[in-house]
């Protein structure tokens, strides 16, 4: 007979958050997303320095696209920017960079070569976790394939910044047309819900993408939407904790020299464990429902019968 403590552990078990803790063990989900951290953290750099010196005049002239830009990048990757507090980055050196010479074309060549190899990474880890195996697409198709999604990730943090700033512009003008200053605490509790709102949204639609498209793997919506939007939810906690988790790598004096370094690289582990963590909910979810992604019609989310020989008609007299 059981004991009250195996029963406990039993019935702990069978939850649906330590069942998915297990499998990404399992599945050496930490070792994965510890690569993909590296890759990640290679591709930031190169990212930066090809930006700046691209819409570096842009971003300089507009004071507040300025502040946008530099507070989403100073959400994102906390740690990234030093704007007086520390970083590893000086933005003013940001904006020195705005000359496009050779090692701007250096640093675009290093930029395409990292992202490529993070969303490779990224497709072969998602399907490990689904138990699929590599994707067998010409290599040639799979990298277009990945640079589509580069080109697209671009234009979703573009986006993403002109979106904030017309969100604040719109919400100033409402609140001064109502006879309210915008730097009160309403308006300001407002304006950060809204930007979460918003974060919130566009990290679901990338994690999605991530998961269906990159790396094909065939779930329902049912299934997609609340595991993204999970992992979205995560992604947003953590950079509103981010200065604290970044933080503390500088508290130890034996690692004050790299501290930066080490601390974006605590930042960029986590941000690939909660998206592989995602991937794992929803291969778990998937099987709660009787539903494999190796079967499943993306359409229609439903899993094909199997396929039956029809018996062969003679024709008749007997001729073939």
């Amino acid at each position: 007979m059981p004991t009250p403590v195996t029963a406990l552990i039993a019935r702990g078990r069978r939850l649906r958050v330590v069942r998915v803790f297990v499998r990404y063990s399992e599945k050496n989900g930490a070792i994965l997303a510890g690569g993909l951290s590296l890759t990640a953290l290679y591709s930031v750099f190169a990212a930066l320095y090809v930006g700046f010196a691209v819409l570096g005049l842009l971003i300089e002239s507009d004071a507040a696209l300025k502040a946008t830009v530099v507070s989403i990048l100073s959400t994102s990757v906390p740690g990234l920017i030093d704007s007086g507090n520390g970083g590893a980055v000086k933005l003013d050196d940001l904006f020195a960079s705005r000359v496009l010479n050779w090692s701007s074309i250096v640093a675009l060549v290093v930029l395409v070569g990292t992202a490529l190899s993070w969303f490779a990474s990224a497709r072969s880890s998602v399907r490990a976790v689904f138990d699929l195996p590599a994707d067998k697409t010409f290599f040639l198709l799979l990298k277009l394939k990945d640079l589509g999604f580069v080109i697209a990730f671009a234009i979703v943090a573009i986006l993403s910044a002109a979106l904030s700033v017309l969100s604040t512009s719109a919400l100033n003008y409402l609140f001064g047309l109502l006879g309210i200053d915008h730097r009160s605490f309403i308006p300001e509790l407002v304006a950060r819900v809204i930007g979460l709102a918003i974060v919130l949204a566009i990290d679901t639609a990338v994690l999605a993408a991530l998961f269906r498209v990159l790396s094909d793997v065939r779930i329902p919506l049912a299934r997609l939407v609340p595991g993204s939007l999970i992992g979205g939810a995560a992604l947003g906690v953590l950079k509103v904790l981010g200065a604290t988790i970044v933080g503390g790598a500088g508290r130890n004096p034996l690692l004050a020299s790299f501290a930066v370094i080490l601390g974006l690289l605590v930042w960029f582990g986590l941000v690939c464990q909660v998206i592989l963590l995602s991937a794992t909910w929803i291969s778990v979810d998937m099987a709660d429902h009787g539903q494999d992604a190796a079967t499943i019609v993306r359409r229609s989310g439903v899993t094909p019968p199997p396929r039956r020989r029809r018996p062969r008609s003679r024709p008749v007299g007997g001729r073939r």
